[in-house]
């Protein structure tokens, strides 16, 4: 049985993701996304890992207190549509997702402020691991 990363989980994001968030941050507030881009560890996109999400990446998770499988794709708050599993990266559970790996534990906190979790349980899709280096 695969044990999920419990310790704080490092970060790892693409330079443009990087540069492309933080110029959505430049219109729109965000602390909670600032602290992430400030602490991330940063790679070229051709030199990211595939098992790592990334935007536009279409992750499988599993709730740690349900048990219930998600399929969601990351994306920027234009392409948002929460009724069809993409989540904007300004969400909670996107903030959560981004730049982890497949076994690491997201952790965010829900509308009425309560803890959840999800395991990173495989990831379906990502656009560097496709060849897409633009996306």
């Amino acid at each position: 049985m695969h044990t999920p990363n419990t310790v704080r989980p490092e970060r790892l994001l693409t330079a443009l993701d990087h540069r492309r968030l933080s110029k959505l941050l430049e219109a729109q507030s965000h602390e909670t996304l600032q602290a992430l881009l400030d602490g991330a560890d940063l790679v070229d996109s051709r030199q990211v890992p595939p098992n790592v999400v990334t935007m536009y990446s279409q992750v499988e998770i599993v709730g740690v207190q349900t048990g219930r499988r998600h399929r969601l794709t990351l994306c920027y708050p234009h392409d948002a549509e929460p009724s069809v599993g993409f989540v904007s990266v300004l969400s909670p559970v996107g903030t959560g997702l981004l730049g982890l790996s497949v076994g690491s534990l997201a952790r965010w906190q829900t509308p009425n402020r309560d803890e959840a979790a999800a395991e990173i349980d495989a990831i379906l899709f990502q656009p560097e691991a496709s060849g897409d280096y633009t996306l």
